[in-house]
């Protein structure tokens, strides 16, 4: 773990962390632990293979059982364990799974974040609130790449799902003067994600198996991949960020990117050649209700918070590899 979190700044200081299970929840504990936040997890689901049960993280946060859309709950978890930061990460965040569960998903995600905010709103001790968004907030674009100006568009369930939190997001900074600041990251990847029909992990344990690794789609669709430890470093300096610099943050929303445009095919043919194999990917052409192109400017943040991406795109894939390896063995 690189580039550590300011401990002054993090030390004891009481934080929520909401999806805590998935993927940048677990690397997100990971870094406020080595700053030596006292660390609160809301937990819906238990999930024993998750990397915060199976790292042994969980042993050393607060733990609270309960549903993102509970707002008399959440009221409760940040009154009673007075709560200063909130890193607002849960989301159902499956494309195939919006598309086959739309309500789960609007649930989960939108009526999520506005009984989050709403308990915040409510609860005098909260000071800074970091809200994920995603890249796909932004949906479908003629104009590449996408700034923080392009307007919000989403058009199938997830994309429209992640659009409403954003402008949720922005309406309780903008009515109410909540402290929140919102992220548009791009596709997250890395050791911990267990939602194996995603090209990385799949991948990855396909090879593992020695059969080739599928592509669900014609592997012409261009992503923009952002590993998932700098995911969890820029909730962090967000966070503090906001705490000195409220009037002037509180509202906005931040790209956060490698700035890289990667066909599938050519990420799945990068995973074979840094695992040595000569498999080749099989590409069944299924995909629906997917953004054909996407990538992110992420000059705002450069330039307003001094930030850049801690690793590479090949520093990424090969510590992903190196965890899949170990999970699999």
């Amino acid at each position: 773990m690189e580039t550590l979190s300011n401990t002054a700044f993090w030390r004891d200081r009481p934080t929520l962390v909401t999806g805590a299970t998935g993927l940048v929840g677990a690397w997100t504990v990971k870094r406020l632990l080595a700053a030596q936040a006292h660390v609160v997890c809301l937990i819906r689901d238990w999930v024993p293979e998750a990397e915060l049960f199976r790292s042994g993280d969980l042993s050393r946060v607060t733990v609270v059982r309960g549903d993102i859309r509970d707002q008399a709950g959440l009221e409760r978890i940040l009154g009673e364990h007075e709560i200063d930061t909130v890193l607002h990460l849960a989301a159902q965040t499956i494309v195939g799974i919006a598309n086959r569960n739309p309500i789960s998903t609007f649930e989960a995600n939108i009526q999520g974040t506005w009984s989050l905010l709403e308990a915040c709103r409510r609860s005098p001790l909260v000071k800074q609130i970091v809200n994920a968004s995603s890249d796909k907030a932004y949906g479908d674009q003629e104009i590449l790449p996408y700034d923080e100006s392009t307007p919000l568009q989403g058009q199938h369930p997830y994309d429209v799902s992640k659009s409403c939190a954003d402008l949720i997001a922005h309406t309780y900074a903008k009515s109410y003067g909540l402290p929140v600041v919102t992220t548009r990251c791009g596709n997250f990847y890395g050791g911990g994600d267990l939602n194996w029909n995603r090209i990385v992990p799949g991948s990855i344990r396909s090879i593992l198996r020695g059969q080739p690794p599928v592509i669900r789609s014609d592997g012409e669709f261009i992503r923009d991949y952002f590993y998932v430890d700098d995911g969890a470093a820029v909730y962090l300096l967000l966070a503090e960020q906001l705490a000195s610099r409220r009037e002037e943050l509180s509202g906005e929303a931040f790209n956060f990117s490698n700035e890289i445009q990667v066909t599938v095919t050519k990420l799945v043919t990068k995973i074979l050649d840094r695992m040595g194999t000569d498999l080749q990917p099989v590409i069944m052409n299924e995909a629906s209700n997917e953004i054909r192109h996407q990538y992110l400017s992420a000059e705002k943040a450069r330039r307003l918070l001094g930030w850049s991406p801690i690793y590479t795109l090949d520093q990424g894939i090969d510590l992903t590899i190196r965890w899949y390896k170990e999970f699999l063995s």
